[in-house]
């Protein structure tokens, strides 16, 4: 048998991925995570590391980084017998067993089971403006960083559901909200539009997008440059944080074709368990949570997958 097989493949070293290594290490698998390498694939650690204070995470009442915090993920697992390859898969065939897993060497790893924890992205506006100022100020999570912004004015960008989600969780925490889209109209449901609307400390700009984000001189966020859509006059709302909430793309396009999806792109698993379409595939994390989308949520599920992952193997008799 090659030395390149394996009890179970974890592809990806975000929070679901590095938890159940954490599990799978512990039930004597010896597995491999894949973590990623960033060049235009996954970022080793998650999107985590780019998040400068985590305040929401149990264990850290003093806060802890995002990156030190996947850090001690990592480091744990590692401990606990966890091998690590920092590549970006690129490939995969999952349709029979032992699946294979491609990075950029011409052999594959092969594996008995695999766990896919590969998250999913923010959408961002793309302004350079934004980009420079992200986690310092600019945001793709009201539940992760509202509080920070407690008693101040904010703004938050999009028209659908998240947006409205986002808009009227920060009108709890914040001074004020400015919730700014681009068409005459929302696509949220009417039910979200309601809440938002009668909101007094939400504050709705139709027909304008943001065309700036303020200060990149001084590394944080001093307010946004909108520019109206029927006019074309821009002006500046001072503001001191803007969230993003244009929705998340889950990073599934190496599954598609061999793993279910959900027409919204995210991973189909079995109700209350990490089990995809395909036995032995296990999906955990942001690619098939766009619900709650948490560090500690993502975890939770890396750790189901790690067990159920155990369960199969042990059902077969293969450790």
């Amino acid at each position: 048998m090659s030395t390149r097989t394996y009890n179970t493949i974890i592809i990806g070293s975000g929070p679901a991925g590095l938890t159940a290594s954490i599990y799978a290490a512990r039930a004597n698998l010896k597995p491999l995570c894949i973590e990623g390498f960033s060049a235009g694939g996954l970022i080793p650690g998650g999107q985590l590391m780019f998040t400068t204070d985590v305040e929401n995470f149990p264990g850290f009442p003093e806060k802890v980084g995002g990156s030190d915090l996947m850090q001690r993920m990592r480091d744990q697992a590692e401990r606990q017998g966890t091998e690590f390859v920092t590549a970006d898969v690129t490939k995969v065939d999952l349709s029979k067993r032992p699946f294979k897993v491609w990075t950029d060497e011409p052999e594959p790893y092969l594996a008995q089971t695999i766990i896919i924890a590969t998250g999913a992205r923010a959408n961002y506006l793309g302004l350079e403006s934004e980009d420079k100022l992200k986690n310092r100020g600019v945001s793709a999570c009201a539940v992760c960083d509202g509080a920070l912004y407690r008693g101040q004015d904010v703004a938050v960008v999009g028209g659908g559901d998240t947006a409205m989600e986002e808009a009227t969780y920060l009108a709890g925490v914040v001074g004020s909200v400015t919730l700014i889209h681009r068409r005459d109209e929302f696509r949220a449901s009417k039910t979200m539009q309601v809440r938002v609307l009668a909101n007094p400390k939400i504050k709705v700009l139709y027909s304008h997008v943001v065309v700036e984000v303020l200060d990149v001189a001084k590394g944080e966020v001093t307010g946004v440059r909108v520019k109206d859509l029927k006019t074309g006059e821009t002006r500046v709302l001072p503001v001191k944080a803007m969230f993003a909430a244009l929705g998340h793309t889950p990073n599934t396009d190496l599954f598609r074709g061999q793993v279910e999806l959900h027409d919204n792109g995210y991973m189909k698993t079995k109700p209350g368990t990490t089990q995809t379409n395909i036995p032995g595939v296990f999906a955990a994390g942001d690619v098939q949570d766009w619900t709650y989308r948490q560090a500690i949520t993502a975890a939770g599920t890396g750790c189901m997958a790690a067990l159920e992952s155990e369960r199969f193997l042990a059902a077969e008799g293969a450790h």
